[in-house]
């Protein structure tokens, strides 16, 4: 299995994932300007949508969109947790989740990294992410992770999206659950390994 991703946007929640299930898999960075890898691959051949994430395995099929590939990815290892058994109410749960994030979330934050995009915009944004958020800091209230206990690949997204936060000028300081909750997550070993791999963290 190989992951095509670029350093610290929304394909490091499936870097992570690939980590935590402890599987084999290598990676190739897209370089943005040229839409080529590093590994000399045209990445709009094999993924003409041009956004990472996009997965390449072994058979050759190409899975894109990180809500799908989070879910193949922990259905490979279905003993790591990272998924709930697909057809129970737990799987539908984590769906929400990844939902949520994906669509309020990660969809709010696009302004911000827009450098077209007006100060309204952002503004608006801004605003529209705080009362988000503000849902995220009410269910973490007596969990440790979005799930309950267990770790799964909702996390490892929303560790990702939340922390462009600090980025785009996006404040968390009203939500202390969400960062207690994003400090406990860049302390495990698989984050800690991806973020590594990506040149995020030394």
């Amino acid at each position: 299995m190989k992951l095509y991703y670029s350093p610290g946007a929304c394909s490091l929640a499936s870097h992570i994932a690939l980590y935590e299930t402890g599987l084999p898999f290598e990676t190739d960075r897209i370089i943005k300007t040229t839409k080529m890898t590093v590994g000399g691959e045209n990445y709009m051949q094999l993924n003409p949508k041009g956004y990472v994430p996009a997965i390449k395995l072994d058979d050759g099929n190409v899975l894109t969109e990180g809500i799908a590939v989070l879910q193949y990815i922990a259905d490979q290892k279905p003993d790591s947790g990272l998924a709930p058994k697909a057809g129970t109410m737990e799987r539908y749960r984590l769906q929400e989740w990844l939902t949520f994030i994906a669509t309020e979330l990660h969809k709010s934050f696009s302004p911000l990294f827009n450098k077209a995009a007006s100060e309204e915009m952002k503004n608006f944004a801004r605003e529209s992410l705080a009362r988000r958020l503000g849902y995220v800091e009410t269910q973490l209230a007596n969990k440790v992770y979005l799930m309950g206990d267990n770790f799964t690949v909702a996390d490892a997204y929303l560790f990702v999206v939340a922390g462009w936060g600090k980025h785009v000028g996006v404040d968390l300081s009203p939500f202390p659950k969400l960062q207690e909750y994003l400090a406990r997550i860049a302390t495990r070993p698989a984050v800690q390994a991806a973020m590594k791999a990506e040149g995020l963290i030394p």
